[in-house]
Formats: C-alpha cells, sequence, structure tokens
C-alpha cells in the first residue's frame, strides 16, 4: 500500500512533532516526582512544567506502561533471550531508565521510528556524556542511505524505517539482530493510532505472524463520540494528527475483538480509570494525589475514561504478562421506578441575563427568592452574591453586595433554614485554601418584591464542639429531630 504521497508526507511531520510535545510532558511529570527517570530531561532544550492535569495524565500512562513491562520481565524471566520492540518509540527514554535500575538482564531493546526522529535521537545520545556512557560498546552508522540501523549495541538499538512497510521492517529488524522467536514485548504507546485504521490493522497482524511468542502493549484513545471525546479529536485535527482507529474500535471491547480477530490469542483491555483504581495500590495514589494542588477531578476522570491500556498475548510463555482484570463491582444496577410523572415544569428565565459558572450553590431563602453565591464563570470566581426574584412578568436577577469573602468560594454548600434564611457552609478560594465557617444568611421579607432593595444579610455563626474540617464539594441539609435543628454535612474533599 502506498504510503509516499506528499499529503501522507506533511502528515506524517505533523505525526513526528507529538513527539517533542509528548516528551516536554514526561519531563514535566518527572520534575514533579510523580514518577523516576533521570534521562528523559537529556531529551528536551529545558523543563517546562505542565499543569496538574496533564502531569497526572503522564504518570498513569507512563506507570501503566512500567506495570506491563515488569508483568513481562516477570514471565520471562527464566528465558536466556528476551526482547522489547517499541514501535514509535520517539524521544522515549525507556532503555536508558531500565539500565539505570538494572532491569534489563538479558533484555535487549530495539526501538523504530520514522528516520529523521531516529537521527534526531542518535545525534542527541552522541553528544550526551551521560547517554554516551550508557551505551559503552555502541556503533554509530554513518551510511544513512544503505542502512536503516542509526546506533546499533549489544542490548540497545535505534532503528529508523516506517512501521508501515512490513517487508522493509521485517528485514531491517532481521540485520539488528532481532530473533522472531524469542519472548518479545511489542509497545506501541498512541503511535497506530496516527495511522490510517487499515495500515494499523496490518501492524497489528504482522506482529502477530512474526512473533509467536510476544506480548503486545498499547496505549491509545477511546469513546469519540461523547462531547470529550468531540474535543479530543478536534485537538489532534488541529494538529494535523488526525486520530483514526478509535472510529472503528470505539472501546475496549472492540479494542479486544481487533486483537484476536488479528492473530493474538488472548487480550485484556482496561480503560484508565480501571487500571488507576483497581491495579494501583491505594498507598501509590495516596503518594500521587498529594504531590500538587488539583481539583479538577471530574476532568481527570474523563481523560482517564478516553485512553485505555491493552495487552495482547501469543505463546504459553507471554500468555502470563496479560494485565489482570478488572475488579467486578458486586453491586446491582438500580433503576429508579416512577409511579408517575414527576410534576417537574422548565421554565427559562425571559429576559434575564444567563448565568454561567461551576462550583456555585442554591438554596430558598422564602417562597420566590432563590439565592445563587459563589461559582466561577468565563470572567473568573465570582465576587458577588445573586438574587433570583419570581415577579408577575417571570424571573429577575439581582446582584447583592455579600460584604466580604463569604460568597467567593468554589463548591459550597447553602442549605434553606425553615422559616427563612440559609445556612452556608465550607467551600474554597483555592484547593489550598478550604474554609470551615459557617454563615448564616438572613432576607428581610418585606423587601421581597423590589428588586432594587434587596437586602441580605450574612453572619458568622458561633459555634459549639468539634466541626467538621474544612472542605469542599461535600454535601449538606438540614434534619430537625425533637426539639433541635441539625446541620448534616458529609463527604467532600480537604486540603489533604
Amino acid at each position: 500500500m502506498p504510503v509516499n504521497s506528499r499529503r501522507e508526507q506533511g502528515k506524517d511531520a505533523a505525526v513526528q512533532g507529538t513527539n517533542d510535545s509528548s516528551v516536554v510532558s514526561k519531563v514535566s511529570a518527572a520534575a514533579q516526582g510523580y514518577f523516576h527517570d533521570d534521562f528523559l530531561k537529556h531529551f528536551v532544550c529545558k523543563v517546562s512544567r505542565r499543569a496538574p492535569l496533564i502531569n497526572r495524565g503522564y504518570y498513569v500512562r507512563w506507570k501503566a506502561v512500567d506495570h506491563c513491562l515488569k508483568q513481562f520481565f516477570h514471565a520471562t524471566q527464566s528465558c536466556s533471550r528476551r526482547q522489547i520492540l517499541s514501535l514509535g518509540a520517539g524521544f522515549d527514554s525507556l532503555y536508558f531508565r531500565l539500565h539505570a535500575e538494572g532491569a534489563l538482564g538479558g533484555v535487549t531493546v530495539f526501538e523504530v521510528d520514522f528516520p529523521e526522529v531516529a537521527r534526531r535521537k542518535a545525534a542527541l545520545i552522541n553528544s550526551n556524556t551521560c547517554l554516551k556512557d550508557m551505551l559503552p560498546d555502541r556503533e554509530t552508522v554513518s551510511n544513512q542511505q544503505t542502512n536503516a540501523v542509526f546506533i546499533r549495541s549489544g542490548h540497545y538499538n535505534l532503528i529508523g524505517v516506517d512501521v508501515r512497510k512490513e517487508q522493509e521492517v521485517e528485514v531491517t529488524l532481521s540485520g539488528a539482530g532481532l530473533q522472531w522467536d524469542a519472548p518479545t514485548l511489542v509497545l506501541s504507546e498512541v503511535v497506530l493510532t496516527y495511522m490510517e485504521t487499515q495500515w494499523s490493522d496490518a501492524v497489528i497482524g504482522w506482529a502477530a505472524k512474526l512473533l509467536p511468542q510476544s506480548v503486545f502493549v498499547m496505549y491509545e484513545q477511546i469513546h469519540p463520540d461523547d462531547p470529550f471525546g468531540r474535543v479530543m479529536q478536534n485537538h489532534f485535527l488541529k494538529l494535523n494528527s488526525t486520530i483514526h482507529a478509535l472510529k472503528q474500535y470505539p472501546d475496549t471491547v472492540a479494542q479486544t475483538q481487533r486483537f484476536i480477530q488479528k492473530g493474538w490469542e488472548k487480550c485484556v483491555c482496561l480503560d484508565m480509570n480501571q487500571f488507576y483504581f483497581d491495579l494501583l495500590l491505594e498507598d501509590e495514589r495516596q503518594r500521587v494525589e498529594g504531590l500538587e494542588p488539583f481539583d479538577e477531578f471530574e476532568e481527570w476522570n474523563q481523560k482517564c475514561s478516553h485512553y485505555f491500556i491493552l495487552t495482547a498475548s501469543k505463546g504459553s510463555v507471554t500468555n502470563q504478562a496479560l494485565l489482570t482484570l478488572a475488579k467486578v463491582s458486586s453491586i446491582p444496577h438500580m433503576t429508579p421506578q416512577w409511579t408517575e410523572r414527576p410534576p417537574l415544569v422548565i421554565q427559562p428565565m425571559c429576559g434575564s441575563p444567563s448565568i454561567e459558572a461551576v462550583g456555585m450553590a442554591s438554596a430558598v431563602l422564602a417562597p420566590g427568592i432563590i439565592l445563587l453565591t459563589g461559582g466561577c464563570g468565563r470572567s473568573g470566581r465570582d465576587t458577588a452574591a445573586r438574587v433570583l426574584i419570581k415577579e408577575k412578568d417571570g424571573w429577575k436577577c439581582a446582584c447583592v453586595d455579600a460584604h466580604g469573602d463569604k460568597v467567593v468560594s468554589l463548591y459550597q454548600t447553602l442549605t434553606s433554614i425553615p422559616g427563612g434564611g440559609a445556612v452556608l457552609f465550607g467551600g474554597r478560594t483555592s484547593p489550598l485554601n478550604p474554609t470551615d465557617s459557617v454563615v448564616c444568611v438572613t432576607f428581610d421579607p418585606g423587601n421581597e418584591q423590589s428588586q432594587s432593595a434587596v437586602q441580605l444579610s450574612f453572619r458568622n455563626m458561633v459555634c459549639t464542639g468539634t466541626g467538621p474540617k474544612p472542605r469542599w464539594r461535600h454535601t449538606s441539609t438540614l434534619i430537625c429531630y425533637k426539639d433541635k435543628t441539625f446541620l448534616f454535612v458529609f463527604g467532600g474533599r480537604t486540603e489533604k
């Protein structure tokens, strides 16, 4: 199949550019302590700090691949010869890290990427004393027109060849010393999806055909059709690096069936939420979650649900290297049954400005009076409270001076008080600054029909006893029991 058109060459160049961005993000995660790798920094011009969400994403990717590597090493520990074949390796530091850890043993690493990427990586290695010292027996091949091997050594080989060209790949790898019958881990991290699906299917197929004792480890995207998936696709489309395979293989089930159909004997595919919660120890999760202030939990969950780690195997030895299946919940699925349609009427606020924000709280102060506090919108954190007033011609919105920062917080709770008013509890101004203040909000009923004369009172309540820790994203409600009223607070997130 032809892959050398000018249009395809342009796309290939764009895909090569994703390598540069990826290694910068990996360096950022390593620098913040998410994982240990002293060699990634040698492949970037300078260390740049990414957002915590990006750091976490590259951490869980790194951890999943490392988990699969360790499973493979354990399953093949009695074998005299073992191999890693990394497809689209880019500026990955895998060989150098494993060598420094003393984890290679009898493992030989073969890295394959576009010739231009391999050429750049070879130049970086040959110009860096630290990297050169890890390859004392290296041989640098100077005649690139007749040989695709850029660096050759006993345990590391850097090869420049297009993995879509099966015959060329087979000949080049054989010449570099890859033994097709030896236990081999084939690694592909967000590589095959940049190809047209027919080509990525072909790569999966020839790997199964040529490597009878092997495990294929792949990390890629899924779920293209929900809002997050569409944004994800548009991001790569703008980079001229369209992600293809997820259209035909949109979920973990389809990806599993794909590998079985292409010649692999067994396959396990987990999304990254399953990997993170089912296969990582709680102590490790707590360590990672304490590294940086973090509050993008919904985005983190969505991102993890749109990526997967897959292991497919051939041969009795490598079957043991498959991922452990995710835990199955014993809780039955419950579907609420309505005896009748709930009495709910949707009514837009005609003539009022739209209120767009996340992390707001709301409560009824009195009949026809609703208070909104906190939140963060397009212009940043809201510093005013809003009162929605039911009038004859619809709902009207009025901003109210909150007299301080009591209502500036995100993710606080606002709970109605019987007889009028509300109790505001918790929230945060930043992930490092949660609050445990309890504020009583009262409303002057004499002015409830006048939008221009809304009067609210915010008063800190003095509490006795030991209160809950400062928190946000919690829930609260009032419970009346005998002659007392309790504010019931549950869940949420504290600073630690």
